[in-house]
């Protein structure tokens, strides 16, 4: 039996337009609910990111237009979420609209058609460009709450380095490792801050940068031979 489409029970069906009040920037989506007091702004990535530097208090949400049905939803939004509008500086949209129904070369037709968009839009790297204003929108306790939400994934699935090897991990795990580690380990972060190497050329070990030096020895480490 075919899987049926989310939202196709709801009541409501509705095409809808956030914008962010303070810099009159804008996201379009679509929305099916049987309440429409139900507080939805939408789940677009620049849109989530926005709300959570500006808070819901400066979004307002509008309704644009009502559909019939989740299907004929699904067709109005690609329909208004076109690359033409999805080219405009204030549109926060990534995408074209419609929930699914492409054929596979459809769907690569689209990618890189909106791709095209985003390279005119953001630059060649519009990737890092979008994931810097992300790190940048985010406070100590959100990068605390990725940290940890990573850890509780990893224990989930009994991660450890050697089932990682010959694999790889995805770009967008890689960004998100990135951003929660941003300032970790620099200065007194560092375990190994405030200390250097000395040797006898037989041995070599760490002390605190200040301390006398003993005799014999002197700042540096001994090289292994190859």
């Amino acid at each position: 039996m075919a899987k049926k489409q989310y939202g196709t029970r709801k009541k409501y069906h509705f095409i809808y337009k956030t914008t962010n009040l303070l810099s009159g920037r804008y996201y379009i989506g679509m929305h099916s609910t049987d309440d429409l007091n139900d507080g939805y702004l939408g789940s677009g990535i620049l849109l989530r990111r926005s709300i959570n530097k500006y808070g819901k208090e400066n979004h307002s949400i509008e309704i644009l237009e009502f559909l019939n049905s989740r299907e004929e939803l699904a067709v109005r939004e690609k329909e208004v979420v076109s690359l033409q509008e999805i080219a405009k500086k204030e549109c926060m949209n990534l995408k074209v609209g419609g929930d699914g129904g492409f054929t596979k070369e459809q769907a690569q037709r689209g990618r890189r058609k909106t791709n095209e968009i985003l390279v005119g839009k953001y630059g060649k790297e519009y990737g890092k460009f979008i994931a810097k204003r992300w790190r940048d929108s985010l406070n100590e306790d959100d990068h605390e709450k990725l940290s940890n939400k990573i850890s509780e994934g990893l224990k989930a699935v009994n991660f450890n380095h050697a089932t990682m090897l010959g694999r790889t991990h995805s770009t967008s795990t890689i960004k998100l490792m990135k951003a929660t580690k941003k300032g970790h380990g620099k200065g007194k972060e560092n375990s190994q801050y405030g200390t250097c190497w000395i040797t006898n050329d037989v041995e070599s070990k760490k002390i605190h940068k200040g301390d006398a030096i003993p005799e014999g020895w002197r700042l540096g480490r001994k090289v292994k031979k190859k």
